[in-house]
């Protein structure tokens, strides 16, 4: 075995040897724990801007915290070789998952924009990792 292959099956998420994520719960369980992380950066550094009195705390945008679960979808979408599949899967799940977190983020609209922002955020991330996983596999056993 290579140690490009070793990586592949070591590491979390687990990958196939091309580095595309090869669990749903894997990419689900990554993105939602970089959803997390980013959340709590913002709650520190929201915490930290509102003690030196440089604005109220919970108006930082909740949506930053998609940072993280972004990256990883963007590193999956890299690894797929360039095709329709891809794409298409992409775009779909960049509409549907930026609807999905508009409704969530007017519907708790009253809330501290750290909180609905952070609601919509996680909204995002698990219609864009549903629908970008099942998609573009979907899409690359039809193509392929």
């Amino acid at each position: 075995m290579s140690g490009t292959d070793q990586r592949s099956q070591s590491g979390f998420p687990r990958r196939d040897a091309d580095g595309r994520v090869v669990a749903f719960g894997d990419l689900l369980g990554v993105s939602l724990a970089g959803l997390v992380i980013g959340l709590l950066a913002l709650l520190v550094l929201d915490w930290g801007f509102a003690t030196v009195g440089a604005g109220e705390f919970g108006r930082a945008n909740g949506w930053l915290a998609i940072i993280l679960p972004a990256w990883l979808f963007w590193e999956d979408f890299r690894a797929w070789e360039f095709g329709a599949a891809r794409v298409v899967a992409a775009v779909a799940a960049a509409v549907l998952a930026v609807v999905g977190g508009l409704l969530v983020a007017d519907l708790v609209a009253g809330l501290p924009s750290l909180l609905s922002g952070g609601l919509a955020a996680a909204a995002f991330t698990l219609v864009y990792a549903a629908v970008w996983f099942h998609g573009v596999h979907w899409l690359a056993g039809r193509t392929g």
